[in-house]
Order: structure tokens, then sequence, then C-alpha cells
């Protein structure tokens, strides 16, 4: 092992040995059975090391989910002082990545700080602030670096990265596995990939997104949870680190080669989502809690 993951992995490292447990397993196994597509997940108990993988080690499409990198390299290079947090930078219309994107509507000469640029592209994962993050957390090539500097050796940035352009064809902006994905959450959380200020200011950062409609859905709104979603055409995913009544867990799941494309709620990966996340909460806490989705609640989902 990598002594630099060995480390991160030590400090994120439940108090016992992790082991794959037969009823979660199970569960996740029955939530994904017919999916039409490739399905990775990774979820881990991390206070019992209880632990159900799939696939977990197989090499995905982050689509929007490279935005936690980018917020962890970026967050490094405030805390150590080369990047001001509330600094004035000036936007210009040639940073606009997608119309939708609330960047994108800014005049040319608008001033805005790089917080703020991390919180539309954490919180409602604006393509335009993200680019721009991107660029002041080093480019591809500096996260990456952080990356392999933390002993994550799979997960990358492809996008506007030189020398990854076969990457880019092949997976879009940025790639990983379920568990790397996971384990860097955990490493996010106990302070062993940032400082404790930073890992404090990204986990804020991570635990208010927009876009609650799929594996958010599946858990009570008085739990607490940083999370991060990614979607395109042919792949739908989630991140999530849940402060659950029986001890945190972290759950990734992560899709590719979807037949079901469009971009409704109905969604085969949506639904796969909303049913994985549903199966590990049921699978560890349900004698702790006796709440349900509402069915009613799909009025609310965002689909813009």
């Amino acid at each position: 092992m990598v002594p630099l993951l060995a480390a991160v992995l030590l400090l994120a490292a439940p108090s016992r040995a992790a082991a794959v447990d037969p009823a979660l397993q199970s569960a996740v196994e029955a939530a994904v059975a017919g999916f039409h597509g490739r399905v990775g997940v990774y979820a881990r108990e991390l206070s019992t090391g209880r632990e159900a993988a799939l696939d977990a080690d197989g090499l995905y499409p982050t689509a929007s989910i490279v935005k936690v990198p980018i917020l962890a390299s970026l967050l490094d290079r405030v805390d150590k002082g080369s990047l001001d947090y509330n600094a004035a930078l000036v936007y210009t219309s040639t940073r606009a990545r997608d119309a939708g994107d609330l960047a994108a509507n800014l005049k040319d000469g608008a001033q805005v700080s790089p917080a703020k640029l991390a919180w539309l592209m954490e919180s409602l994962s604006d393509n335009t602030a993200a680019l721009w993050c991107q660029e002041l957390a080093g480019g591809g090539t500096g996260i990456n670096a952080w990356l392999e500097k933390r002993g994550f050796r799979r997960t990358r940035v492809n996008s506007r990265t030189p020398g990854r352009e076969a990457d880019y064809k092949a997976l879009g902006w940025g790639q990983t596995t379920p568990r790397e994905m996971a384990e860097l959450l955990v490493a996010v959380a106990t302070a062993a990939a940032l400082s404790p200020a930073a890992s404090e200011e990204m986990l804020r950062s991570l635990s208010r997104t927009y876009w609650d409609g799929e594996a958010l859905s599946q858990i009570p709104p008085t739990v607490h949870v940083a999370s991060k979603q990614g979607a395109v055409d042919h792949a739908r995913s989630e991140v999530l680190l849940v402060d659950a009544p029986s001890g945190r867990y972290v759950l990734s799941v992560f899709t590719k080669e979807q037949a079901d494309t469009r971009y409704v709620r109905d969604n085969e990966g949506y639904a796969l989502l909303r049913r994985v996340s549903r199966a590990v909460w049921e699978a560890l806490e349900a004698s702790n809690s006796s709440w349900s989705p509402r069915a009613e609640s799909v009025r609310f989902y965002h689909e813009d």
C-alpha cells in the first residue's frame, strides 16, 4: 500500500477491520438487481467496519462529483495562504459554460469571491463556477497532484488537463472508483486529507446541496448528510457521508453505460440511487428510525 494512502486510511479507519456484512451486502445486491447498465457501490459503517461492495474498485465517470476533489484542493490552497477565499475576482462572459448556470448570468465586470464560486459549485453544481474553481485550485494538474500526494491513485480530473485527453474522451470531466470517492469523504471528515478548519468548511459546503431528490430523499431530513451528486447522459451517481443515529456511514453509488439517458425523475439511474440509499439506511438504521419517505414529496423534486 502507498504510504500516504495508508496514512489517510489509517486515520479514517473504523475501530474494527472492515468486513463485508451479509445482510448489508444482500440489501445492496437486491437494490441493484435488473439495472440496465454497470453499477458500482461501496457502503461502510465507520464505527463497526461493516461494509458492502459491488464493483467498488471499478472506474466510473465522476460527472459533477469531480467537484469534491476540486473543492478539497481549493480549500487546501486557501488554508496554506496561496488563495484568498474572499478575494474580489472579476467575471467575464468568456467564462460562461452552461446557459442555466447562475455564474454564467453574471454581468461582465461583476465581482465574485472564491467562497461564492465554491458555494455555487457544490450547492447548485454550477459548471461555470466549477471550472473557475478548478483553475483557482491549481488546474487539473494541480488537483491531480493533490490527490496523488494523499494516496488517491485513480481519482482524477480529466477536463482541461494536459495529457489526459484520452481519459476525458472515455470518462468525461473526471474519473474515480466508488471506494476511493467514499474514502475521500471519510478522509475529509476525519481531517486526514485537510486541516481541521478546512475539513469543517468542506463538510459545511457539502451539506447544503440543492439536489436532494435522489439518495438524500431516502434519509430523514433531521439527519445531517454531506453529499455530492453527478449526472451525465449515461451515468447517475451520488456520494454521501451520513451522521446516522447508530453512527456515521459512507455510501458511494456510481453508474455508467446506462440504457436510460432521460433527465426525468423515473430515470433508471435516479431510481437506483433512491433504492440503494433506502436499502442501506434500512439495513443500518431499521431499529432506530420509523421514518419513511412520503409519496407526496415527489412534487418538490428539482427537475431543472
